[in-house]
């Protein structure tokens, strides 16, 4: 017996499985108060994946406002929060969208399709805005390397990743991988795609003018994903996990490929009124948020959503998150030229229903209507949470635990090779290997370089006279964020930004994904509190404005979280893509320099994890000004042609800067200390730093500019040979660096 609004009335208290679909019994009364009778189970289907904290931030929306109160004025920013994906300007007309999401949860219980289905779901939000996807990069955080989840986990959600993205003809630019003991049984697979488009063709998720058509196009539907918002991605993982597989969405990369050409002809057909993708919460997603941004209203025939499996319920239809699905508002007029494009594509597309200006979104199935509701309900008012919060208990005898205690070696020579050789600083080729970087023949920069970088005048038709490219990278550190989640959200920033900024781009704008453990606990929302104030400080600071995101809460096994985990990507903008500054030490004969003050500071850092398995004390100290500054200097000695070559100091300090840069071209380098402790100038993390090469007869002129900049410079020695050499303390050949190098990965997946 179907469900319908009318039986909902006559029948108030039958009792309904909320709980199962993780409602909280205050909620369903809400629901109940609001509709003044109780849910049809659609409604439910509806309100439980839209009010679930995946879809709807009800723990994270009252921090989340700092970015936009604080946010630094931005005379690039087109379209900011709120809708599928941030999109700035570049110039010459041309406008760049981006994003970073989660697909953790999923991509634990099934690797190779949730991490698939992850790069698929971001592309389409890129898709919703009008733009054509150029990129992607994924950010990556598993369990130790030995861990036998680790080795599980991470060859399929690889293999997810770059079998999808390289189907669709995407080059995979960038991103990272980490690994840490807190990430067991909680993968962080955070992936990221950027867009091109002309700025005056945005695409939004609107649905305005009565009579306007409703179309649903692309993949079937099927019962792939029921409840992935709701139940997979808004709760803890329990022992049943693997039980959750029917909730982890399926992708068809070559039908994505085929929306994604088709989404391209309406945009220039110019038939398309509003769009949105079909992603978490599916149906009840997109029918709701597009009803509510539009005139207010919807009528849609479930019974004529095209299904692979017939014998879907309505409310399944509702919940489910199969892959490769569109949802269009088009007028009377162009429904017709929208179909031939939508055939011309072998793109089904099916008319289910129409805008209306009730303020209603009625929802009927075999002639009964089973859903009637104030659509702006279920999509913008749903619960908020201001939830109780506190610094977690040992935090403070954590912070006291200094690294100044740690036995420090007097054999640099080992500790560099060690360092080089671990798990998160060692060649990440195995991954990226697998990945198709320079597919369509546009990226200038790709992994190991600190940015992506891409040109823009041969990816889009009518760019062919600009000379711009676009820059990006993504980063954060768990383990900063451990010890203090507010210089650890800045420090995550201070560095995707400055890596953009070593390829000479000039950064614009930020997207994040903030991974956390469970927002029930008192101790991890403090943590998230403090890593959105530190982050929303740090942009305003910065001056570059956040665009969109996600959370990702749940993140946690029983009552252990991760460490938290706010990854922030940065877009930049090169004026001339030829400018663009090559990673390393590119020749011999160059300069080589060290940008940038180095103080004590090893809390969180890679050799007290690695040479001695330490988290304590405090990281390394934000100076946004400095990091302004540093930048500064760098887009404008590349504008000028100054630098040769250039990598950012980060994890492992100056000798793993010094090493990747010898590493990058096989060219060899010879340097002397500034300081008077070797262990501390080669090894200290301290922020807002980068080691550049620059031709010998350039150097007064570039010194010149940073002590404008007021940025510290100090000439190290000169790059060529075949050794990395440290006056009066090692000396390693390139050779033997390349082999600690590269073979740590391939020693654990190829055995």
């Amino acid at each position: 017996m179907t469900d319908s609004v009318k039986r909902a009335s006559e029948t108030p208290d039958e009792p309904q499985p909320y709980a199962e679909l993780g409602m909280k019994s205050d909620e369903y009364d809400r629901v109940r108060a609001i509709l003044g009778r109780r849910p049809t189970s659609s409604e439910l289907a509806i309100y439980s994946v839209m009010w679930s904290e995946h879809c709807s931030y009800k723990s994270s929306k009252v921090h989340l406002r700092q970015f936009g109160t604080k946010a630094p004025h931005s005379e690039a920013l087109l379209v900011g929060m709120g809708e599928n994906a941030g999109v700035v300007d570049i110039g010459d007309g041309w406008a760049a969208t981006f994003k970073i999401e989660s697909h953790n949860h999923p991509s634990y219980v099934e690797p190779h399709q949730g991490a698939a289905t992850g790069v698929g779901g971001i592309v389409r939000d890129i898709m919703s805005m009008g733009a054509r996807p150029v990129a992607v990069m994924d950010a990556l955080r598993f369990g130790a390397l030995d861990a036998p989840d680790t080795r599980r986990v991470l060859p399929g959600v690889v293999e997810g990743i770059s079998s999808y993205g390289n189907c669709l003809g995407l080059p995979n630019i960038g991103g990272e991988l980490v690994f840490d003991p807190c990430y067991i049984g909680n993968p962080l697979v955070n992936a990221l795609c950027v867009g091109l488009l002309r700025k005056d063709q945005i695409k939004l998720a609107t649905a305005p003018g009565p009579g306007n058509k409703v179309v649903l196009f692309g993949a079937r539907t099927g019962p792939d994903g029921i409840g992935g918002a709701s139940v997979l991605a808004s709760a803890t993982f329990e022992d049943e996990s693997h039980a959750k597989r029917p909730a982890v969405q399926v992708g068809d990369p070559f039908m994505e490929k085929l929306l994604i050409e088709c989404c391209l002809e309406l945009f220039e057909a110019d038939v398309v009124v509003g769009i949105q993708d079909l992603g978490a919460a599916g149906v009840s997603c997109a029918t709701t948020e597009l009803a509510a941004k539009g005139t207010g209203g919807m009528r849609v025939d479930l019974g004529l959503v095209p299904l692979r499996d017939p014998s879907l319920l309505p409310e399944e239809i509702l919940m489910s998150e199969s892959q490769e699905r569109m949802m269009a508002v088009v007028t009377p007029e162009d429904i017709d030229a929208f179909m031939a494009i939508c055939t011309r594509w072998d793109v089904p597309a099916t008319v289910i229903g129409e805008v209306t200006d009730t303020g209603r979104l009625v929802m009927t199935w075999h002639d009964e209507i089973i859903v009637d509701i104030p659509p702006g309900t279920a999509a913008d008012d749903g619960p908020v949470y201001e939830r109780p919060f506190h610094e977690p208990a040992g935090q403070a005898a954590l912070n006291a635990d200094d690294p100044v205690r740690l036995t420090r070696p007097t054999d640099l020579r080992s500790t560099l090779l060690d360092l080089l050789a671990s798990p998160n600083l060692a060649s990440k080729e195995w991954v990226t290997s697998q990945y198709d970087r320079y597919v369509r023949g546009n990226t200038v920069l790709a992994m190991p370089a600190d940015a992506g970088v891409l040109r823009i005048g041969e990816v889009m038709p009518g760019a062919e006279e600009t000379d711009r490219g676009i820059a990006l990278a993504t980063d954060g550190n768990g383990r900063y964020a451990r010890l203090d989640p507010y210089a650890g959200a800045q420090l995550a920033l201070a560095e995707a930004y400055r890596n953009v900024a070593v390829t000479g781009a000039r950064p614009l704008a930020v997207t994040n994904c903030l991974n956390f453990g469970s927002p029930e606990d008192p101790e991890v929302m403090w943590q998230f509190a403090e890593a959105v104030r530190g982050l929303a400080d740090a942009c305003r600071v910065l001056g570059v404005p956040v665009t969109g995101g996600n959370v990702s809460f749940y993140n946690q096994t029983g009552s252990t979280p991760i460490h938290p985990t706010p990854v922030v990507g940065v877009l930049g903008v090169l004026d001339d893509v030829g400018r663009r500054v090559r990673h390393g030490f590119t020749a011999p004969g160059l300069k080589i320099v060290l940008l940038g003050d180095t103080g004590d500071e090893f809390g969180g850092s890679e050799w007290a994890h690695v040479a001695h398995g330490h988290l304590g004390g405090l990281p390394p100290h934000a100076d946004l000004e400095a990091e302004r500054s540093l930048a500064g200097a760098l887009v404008e000695a590349a504008e000028r042609g100054l630098i040769e070559g250039s990598h950012d100091v980060s994890d492992g300090g100056l000798a793993i800067a010094l090493a990747e840069a010898a590493l990058a071209c096989g060219v060899g380098g010879e340097v002397q200390l500034p300081g008077t402790d070797a262990f501390v100038d080669l090894f200290s993390e301290s922020a807002a730093r980068a080691v550049v090469t620059v031709r010998p007869e350039w150097f007064d002129a570039f010194a010149e500019l940073c002590a404008r900049y007021e940025v510290p410079c100090y000439g190290l020695g000169m790059t060529g040979g075949a050794s990395l050499r440290v006056e009066g303390v090692l000396e390693i050949p390139v050779d033997e660096l390349r082999a600690a190098h590269r073979t740590t990965l391939p020693a654990v997946f190829d055995s």
